[in-house]
């Protein structure tokens, strides 16, 4: 790659990562997503579900059947990172061009700004409420000032937990990597030990799966087929596209493993345990609340601050929000910095490195204002996992099936080269597709016969995307054969 230093396509954060770097093993490609899956919006799935008027079953099956059907985008993917040692944003410059590619990169990146916000928001409250318990007068700083609903000790944890995740920008990938590697079994811990808790308090596991129906509460009984098409398949939508995003720049973590193997097991061995495990988890505590309190506590952070206030207990106050706030940062940090701060270095890579694009994704998160985007959770999730379902359709059936996992790395650095796609830089043949996939997604807004293609948006816009994508390639490596 000697060649292509200084150019306009590469810095030390984009290059291949060499042999000597590739350290990341199976426990640590787990860890990765053990961290990531071990946080509030997790615990609080189930809830969104169920309040939806889908049974705990119903809800603990989308979301393992969700994860089931993102691994497979994301096993992909995460092959061409392994096998090339390339980021996302440069991945993509095989199908979208050596331009276009700001495309998906970008696109992912505004999500990812989002999230960061969302999850930053969180990890704010759960400092809040810890200083509210070892300091009372904390939670009166301010007086009676309030912003959109919030005091200043809120704005100032969400400033703090701002900062924490600020210095492990800095601090670069290495200190990613030891971060997951170091709160995974805590983590894990920590949820088992919540589980236990409320096993014991109300008699059992049986008593607590008791209760889960009840809180469903009444709800009219739907014909197979539209339960399907208007309850179980948007949050069925919703859950592949809680990973959406990582589906798409998975390399950026995968070009650290060791082999295939590793990158392969540890995503399976993580995801697919993880996660729903722990929406169980906080299903069954949730359910637990209703019969100690007489009233559903799904946010684990009302609960915990509620327990610490009735033990009097500082120590279990340090330790419960400590873990909430190990949990956010593990997943924030993982999910929701590592992207843009590549993205953000792909605009201009010789004057923007990895800390400086992760320093511009953090101040758009706070920009994006979270604490009203955390309102939107259900229609966020739909509406942006349809969009990256157009992208990543078109990525998956170019690596998988257009070249067929070959890629030429010195040609993905080179402004002339294959993928300079005649010199504009960008594949119109990408572009065209991805634009049909959301079109078509969207088409089930305005057409009430039709809605299922929303509903289920991220499906919709993949297999479209994929389909004219390859039928758009197909055409024209025939012209330019013949």
């Amino acid at each position: 790659m000697s060649d292509t230093v200084g150019c306009r396509l590469i810095n030390d954060d984009l290059a291949p990562t060499p042999r000597d770097k590739r350290t990341w093993n199976t426990w640590h490609v787990a860890s990765l997503w053990v961290g990531m899956s071990v946080c509030i919006p997790t615990y609080m799935l189930s809830a969104s579900m169920i309040q939806a008027g889908m049974s705990w079953r119903q809800s603990l099956l989308a979301i393992l059947l969700g994860n089931v059907l993102v691994l497979a985008p994301l096993l992909i993917n995460a092959h061409a990172g392994t096998r090339y040692g390339i980021p996302f944003p440069v991945y993509a410059r095989a199908s979208f061009g050596l331009t276009g590619a700001h495309i998906p990169s970008l696109a992912r990146s505004i999500v990812a700004c989002g999230w960061f916000g969302i999850q930053t928001w969180i990890g704010g409250l759960a400092i809040n409420a810890l200083l509210g318990v070892l300091w009372p007068a904390w939670s009166s700083l301010g007086g009676d000032w309030a912003f959109m609903g919030y005091s200043l000790s809120h704005y100032l944890g969400f400033l703090l937990f701002w900062l924490i995740n600020v210095y492990f920008v800095w601090a670069g990938t290495e200190s990613i990597k030891r971060l997951e590697t170091l709160a995974a079994p805590f983590l894990i811990i920590m949820g088992l030990a919540l589980l236990a808790w409320a096993m014991r308090r109300v008699g059992g596991l049986g008593a607590i799966l008791a209760q889960s129906d009840a809180l469903v509460g009444s709800r009219p009984t739907l014909p197979p087929t539209t339960f399907f098409l208007t309850l179980f398949l948007p949050w069925l939508t919703a859950m592949v596209g809680f990973w959406a995003t990582l589906s798409l720049n998975i390399p950026d973590f995968t070009r650290y493993a060791l082999t295939q193997r590793d990158q392969m097991k540890g995503q399976a061995l993580g995801l697919l345990v993880t996660m729903p495990l722990f929406s169980f988890i906080g299903l069954a505590v949730t359910s637990a609340t209703v019969l100690l309190y007489g009233e559903a506590i799904w946010n684990p952070v009302d609960l915990l601050a509620r327990l610490s206030a009735e033990q009097n207990s500082a120590l279990l106050a340090i330790v419960s929000m400590g873990a909430i706030v190990i949990a956010t940062l593990s997943t924030n940090i993982a999910a929701n910095v590592v992207s843009p701060a590549n993205s953000f270095s792909n605009l201009a890579p010789d004057r923007i490195g990895f800390r400086a694009g992760g320093l511009v994704a953090a101040v758009i998160g706070i920009l994006i204002l979270p604490w009203k985007l955390l309102d939107l959770y259900q229609g966020w999730l739909i509406s942006y996992s349809g969009l990256l379902g157009a992208v990543g359709g078109v990525i998956l059936c170019d690596y998988l099936l257009v070249r067929r996992t070959r890629l030429d790395v010195d040609a993905l650095y080179t402004e002339d080269s294959e993928y300079a796609y005649g010199g504009s830089g960008v594949n119109p043949a990408a572009v065209w597709a991805s634009l049909a996939g959301i079109a078509v997604a969207l088409l089930g807004l305005v057409v009430p016969g039709l809605a299922f293609l929303f509903e289920g948006a991220w499906f919709s816009a993949t297999i479209v995307s994929a389909g004219l994508y390859w039928l758009l390639m197909r055409n024209h490596s025939r012209r330019s054969s013949g």
